[in-house]
């Protein structure tokens, strides 16, 4: 069937009626299921403003992060809410490799898609997850401009321990299908007074946190550091902040790297085979 101009506009314009018309039914019956405003969750414990240095010199890849966020919150396979990615942006200054945590944003895109109040910005900083509410739309993960997010598409494996647990956004387990993940700072250690598990495994002492407001970030060797000074001499910066998103995460450059760089790492491993041979 032909279609005319005129029928084309007419055509988008009622599909374009549809689609508001069908947002603005899913927002109401969203409020109509949950409360939209929650000031008693989004208050934190502690008067602190959390925030991350990650020292992409001392970073070797080693993924000991990783691992540890793996463990203590029994991640999904096929997840992985801290990820370490090996970068080759500059071919001439190398290789090097960066760990991408959610960042915490203080201008969250995932907090303003999600229509239920599932996830929620606290007063420390920390953007939370609360599968209770969570109804599976993925509204967040099309928002997040870091791919920080996963989505639960089947029923994830269990362990006695995991399932032993009552659920809590502080540390986000027991897992279920159809529902969101994501790194959340490990609110249940910080209310303990503990650096977040990806910070006290890192070896090499990568990777810092503390609070804002006491200009004072501490890694796993216990080195504290002044935040605005090594921010600021460091050259620091933040993962897509042109975007405005506000992140709580700070990068220090590969500059001076106490590791060899992935390319030369892999050189030496070819060596060490060959002496072994």
């Amino acid at each position: 069937m032909a279609l005319t101009r005129r029928g084309l506009f007419s055509f988008v314009a009622r599909g374009t009626a549809a689609v508001v018309a069908g947002g603005s039914i899913w927002k109401l019956t969203a409020k109509s299921v949950f409360a939209g405003a929650l000031p008693s969750r989004s208050k934190a414990p502690t008067n602190q403003r959390w925030v991350m240095v990650i020292d992409l010199a001392k970073c070797d890849g080693c993924g000991d992060c990783t691992k540890a966020c793996n463990k203590m919150h029994y991640v999904p396979p096929m997840q992985e809410w801290i990820k370490v990615y090996e970068v080759a942006d500059n071919p001439t200054a190398g290789e090097y490799y960066m760990p991408r945590p959610c960042m915490h944003c203080d201008n969250p895109p995932c907090v303003r898609a999600c229509p239920v109040g599932a996830t929620y910005k606290r007063t420390d900083g920390v953007v939370m997850q609360d599968n209770d509410r969570c109804i599976g739309c993925r509204e967040c993960i099309a928002q997040c401009p870091y791919s920080a997010r996963s989505f639960n598409w089947a029923e994830p494996p269990h362990t006695a321990e995991e399932l032993a647990a009552s659920y809590s956004p502080e540390h986000m387990y027991p897992h279920r299908k159809g529902t969101i993940e994501k790194c959340g700072f490990c609110p249940h250690m910080l209310r303990e007074g503990q650096l977040p598990v990806c910070a006290s495994a890192c070896t090499m002492g990568a990777v810092y946190f503390g609070d804002e407001l006491e200009d004072a970030v501490t890694n796993a060797k216990g080195e504290t550091i002044q935040l605005s000074k090594v921010v600021k001499r460091g050259a620091g910066f933040r993962l897509l902040e042109e975007l405005g998103t506000e992140p709580r995460v700070y990068y220090l450059p590969p500059a001076n790297r106490k590791y060899p760089a992935p390319d030369e790492k892999a050189q030496l491993v070819q060596i060490d085979l060959g002496r072994n041979a």
